[in-house]
This record gives C-alpha cells, structure tokens and sequence, in this order.
C-alpha cells in the first residue's frame, strides 16, 4: 500500500476482505496478474460485470421514471467537477464525472449539458433534475423545463439547507451562541476523555 500509493481506506472496501482469504486460500505459488490482464482483459469484465448489475436500474428507470441529480463539488486543484446520478426505487447508481471548471456558472452550458444527458438516459425515462440552486442552474432547469414538457428541476434540498445554516450563523448573536456552544462542548468532551 504504502510503495503503490493506494490509499488508507481501501482496507474498508467489501472486497478487501473477500481477496485476503482468497489469496490464502489458493495458497503459496499464486502469480500476481500482469499490467496487461489489470488494465485490458480483467477492467473489461469488471465493466461488463457493472453494467449486468445496473441492468435492473436501467429496466426502473423505462418502469418508474427517475431522476437525475447534479453534485457539484470542487477538488484540491480548484476543479469544478460534475458527478452525474441516477436515482430509481432500485437506489442510486453514479453514471459519469465531468470537469465543468469552464462552464459550470454559464447557464446556456449547463443546460447544454444536462440536455445531453437526459437524451442519453432517455428523455421519456427523466422525470427531474435535481441540481444545487446556483445562479446558472437555476435558469438552465428553466430551459429544461421549457424544452421538456414532462420534467422538472428542483434544488437540493441538502443544498438549500446548508445555504440556510450559513445565513443563520451570520447573524452575530447567533454566531456568539454557536461559538460558545462549540467550546463548552469541546470542554465536555476533552473532560470526558480524561
């Protein structure tokens, strides 16, 4: 772990368990796969292996209906990235990630680029969209809205909220509250591990 730079958290992954007792189980003279078979032949049936298990998805989404939803985040080089998610009654599955750096305050763009993707899940398939309530995606769910009769865009309520939480700890008597709240709280706590 520590020479190949994978990190920490793999130990918490499912399959990290699964692999240490198959590894001792086939026992001393196991080969490691070649670079060639991880990155061509075996990433080929991992992928063929994710889409048989998103196959019930895709069958909610063409039943049900589903949403789209849009999670903007911001990486440590300052990227903004767009992860695309589809949500059905089967749960949630992670279709793509786009750097949108360029584009991602330019109304007309988004928009653009949602169209895209609800023409690739399907038109018919998409009842919203669910993006966080910027400037420029506010209006772009208005184009979105307007092009296809049956959808709608909806902030994020998780967003919406976090916006809210933000405003109320501005208030001055409120953020003094806060503040004191934390150290008495920080106080307890340490006391406690004492």
């Amino acid at each position: 772990m520590y020479d190949a730079r994978i990190p920490f958290n793999a130990v918490n992954c499912d399959s990290f368990g699964p692999m240490i007792v198959a590894i001792g189980q086939y026992g001393p003279g196991m080969k490691p796969r070649s670079y060639h078979e991880v990155r061509v032949p075996l990433l080929k049936k991992e992928r063929e292996h994710t889409n048989n298990l998103m196959k019930g998805h895709r069958d909610d989404w063409v039943k049900y209906g589903c949403s789209i939803m849009l999670d903007r985040w911001t990486n440590k080089k300052r990227r903004t990235l767009l992860n695309f998610l589809v949500i059905c009654p089967k749960g949630t599955m992670f279709v793509e990630s786009i750097d949108a750096s360029s584009y991602s305050k330019v109304a007309e763009k988004m928009f653009q680029l949602i169209e895209k993707f609800v023409e690739r899940i399907e038109e018919a398939n998409v009842v919203q969209i669910v993006t966080d309530s910027a400037a420029a995606n506010v209006l772009a769910g208005k184009f979105l809205e307007a092009k296809f009769a049956h959808l709608y865009w909806t902030p994020c309520a998780a967003h919406c909220l976090d916006l809210m939480l933000e405003d109320i700890f501005k208030i001055p008597s409120l953020k003094r509250t806060f503040e004191r709240a934390i150290v008495v709280h920080g106080f307890i706590y340490n006391a406690q591990l004492c």
